[in-house]
């Protein structure tokens, strides 16, 4: 035993090792259970160590149901198979389709099942540190079943965490007095192996997030690994953009050349498909999808100047009816089967909670811009950071392309500024009707605009030049461009595309694109809205829309009727044969008879004569 002045002793090093690798290698199994039983006296030393993990006041909360019936657990599949079913039919097709390829449990293949419970009114009336905290007695049972996991994985056993289930009817299904709740229910077993990583990462299901996402010193925000200085989260991000990969551009150009059509008949998708490629790193990039929308709603201080006759509370009503699923961003998302999250950035009310809504206020709306700054700098920031983040969240949850969204009664107002700016063009260029304004109010709209660019100091014909883009933003911008330039940057670091809807986005993409303008190679163009601000915009980014339907909806309409476009560009990189695999011969081959795939009058060649300069059309 030390004295009390000397620390206590690490463990030695083998020893130390052994626990973080134990930490590092275990794994929720679902598959690879072997019938072999479990001796009782391993099951006896794993169910010890769940039964040391601490607890609140020492009540020891926890009771563990061993399961070896198998009737009982047929019984208890079937319940999970029910809920598999219900959560199947809530996702959208291609993550129904990637978790039908899932095993998630595997309740009637491993030898033996533990439900680990829960009984919060041990320990009597008020158990040491449950005054403040009554939820401690779950948190308690759950470091059990984490310590019964480890322990498991020391003995060579895998374990299945089973959540597939109806609470009470699994806790009637076991017999559970009803203050018991169920906490988790686990396979337990020998396997034929532990996989190198989650078996949800290896299939592309989800990524785990780095630790340096997670770690914050002193209050939430303040980012940074021990030892480290705190980061800032924004130049963090810049920092982890890189220009397009050329080696990668080279190949999918190279590999559009060799596939079994004319080079160059595809137009702007062949371009798109390599500017993907170099993004991604490789050729062929991944197939962008699961693709997630972020819907970013705040309200805007101009209102007050009476440029739109939607009242403010439209926001918010909108809001509601985006989480009910019964506005045109629903339609579209689930008809192209990309999930929709909303993201409170700025709404003038409280929203409830609801699933799918992402509560990031950072305020209650903007200022008016017309008055004063539309946003202090910190809100400013704190906004963008939210974009940040939920651009991260949603690749870490499985996204493999992001499209922007928005929502917010008086933002083309704010846009119209913001791209004025940015491009250096007059208002009355860049402003157009929004929710659809007479020529009387689009005169004013335009008025007030050029009095805020006037008001900060952005009215001269080269506008935000020399200007820090935050604090341009913070004058004259939203909540929701603010957070949407953010989530251009965050996909961006990320190597993931994210398909820009209308002038809202386009206007945080000039914003995303001055604070790190290698951000921009990561956005496509979804759709040219109606909006005369939104050409300029695309002109200035140097990007090339793909949709053309006079549309001018936001919400991530536009942005959803492009996606199936850049899906389909990738996807000819990767399912498209070449002329060799095929058996094909390419366009200096002799011509084949009129039967051949490629002769006659629908091949390449068209009575003797090419057809135009990329090759003809079929």
């Amino acid at each position: 035993m030390t004295s009390a002045s000397e620390p206590a002793a690490p463990y030695p090093d083998p020893t130390r090792d052994a626990v973080y690798r134990v930490i590092a290698e275990r794994r929720d199994m679902r598959t690879g259970f072997l019938p072999d039983p479990v001796d009782d006296a391993v099951l006896t030393r794993i169910l010890e160590a769940a039964h040391r993990a601490p607890s609140v006041g020492l009540t020891q909360p926890w009771d563990f149901l061993v399961i070896r019936d198998p009737g009982l657990r047929a019984r208890i599949g079937a319940l999970a198979d029910r809920q598999r079913a219900a959560y199947a039919a809530s996702l959208t097709a291609p993550r129904a389709a990637a978790f039908q390829r899932l095993k998630v449990e595997a309740i009637r293949e491993a030898p033996v099942n533990i439900a680990v419970t829960c009984d919060p009114t041990r320990g009597g009336r008020n158990p040491l540190g449950r005054h403040a905290q009554p939820r401690t007695a779950h948190y308690s049972v759950a470091c059990a079943v984490q310590n019964l996991w480890l322990a498991a994985r020391a003995e060579g056993l895998g374990v299945g965490w089973v959540s597939f289930f109806d609470e009470r009817e699994l806790a009637d299904e076991l017999g559970l007095p009803g203050h018991v709740d169920v906490v988790a229910y686990l396979c337990v077993g020998r396997v034929a192996g532990f996989p190198p990583a989650p078996q949800l990462a290896l299939t592309g299901w989800a990524r785990r997030r780095p630790l340096a996402w997670a770690v914050h010193h002193e209050r939430y925000g303040r980012r940074g690994l021990p030892g480290e200085e705190i980061m800032d989260l924004i130049e963090q991000t810049v920092a982890a953009v890189r220009p397009l990969d050329e080696a990668a551009m080279r190949d999918a150009r190279d590999h559009q050349a060799r596939l079994t059509k004319p080079p160059g008949s595809l137009g702007a998708l062949e371009e798109l498909s390599v500017r993907l490629a170099g993004l991604a790193g490789t050729c062929p990039p991944p197939i962008p999808e699961p693709a997630a929308v972020a819907v970013f709603a705040a309200d805007h201080g101009v209102h007050a100047q009476g440029v739109s006759p939607w009242p403010q509370e439209v926001t918010a009503q909108m809001v509601a009816n985006f989480l009910a699923g019964g506005a045109v961003v629903n339609a579209f998302a689930a008809q192209v089967g990309a999930e929709v999250t909303v993201v409170d950035v700025g709404v003038a009310r409280d929203l409830d909670p609801a699933p799918g809504l992402l509560p990031r206020k950072v305020a209650y709306g903007t200022a008016d811009m017309t008055a004063g700054p539309a946003m202090t700098a910190e809100q400013a920031r704190r906004a963008v950071e939210v974009g940040i983040e939920v651009a991260r969240d949603l690749v870490s949850a499985g996204a493999r392309c992001l499209l922007t969204g928005d929502m917010g009664i008086a933002n083309t107002t704010a846009s119209a500024a913001l791209i004025a700016a940015f491009t250096g063009l007059p208002p009355e260029a860049v402003t157009g009707r929004g929710t659809g304004i007479d020529d009387a109010a689009l005169a004013h709209k335009i008025e007030v605009v050029r009095a805020a660019l006037a008001r900060h100091g952005l009215d001269a014909g080269d506008g935000a030049a020399g200007r820090d883009p935050l604090e341009v933003l913070a004058a004259v911008g939203g909540l929701e461009h603010a957070a949407l330039a953010g989530y251009i940057l965050g996909a961006a670091a990320l190597r993931v595309p994210v398909v820009l809807d209308g002038v809202i986005a386009g206007a945080a993409a000039l914003v995303a694109g001055a604070l790190c303008p290698d951000a921009l190679s990561a956005c496509v163009a979804g759709h040219r809205s109606v909006e005369p601000g939104h050409s300029a915009t695309v002109a200035h980014l140097g990007l090339r829309p793909l949709v053309d339907l006079e549309l001018r909806l936001g919400e991530g309409t536009g942005a959803l009727l492009a996606l199936p476009l850049v899906q389909g560009a990738v996807r000819v990189l990767h399912q498209v044969a070449t002329f060799d695999a095929a058996g094909v011969s390419g366009k200096d081959a002799q011509p084949r008879t009129a039967g051949s795939p490629h002769g006659g009058e629908d091949g390449h060649e068209r009575d003797g004569r090419d057809g135009d300069e990329n090759g003809g059309e079929r």
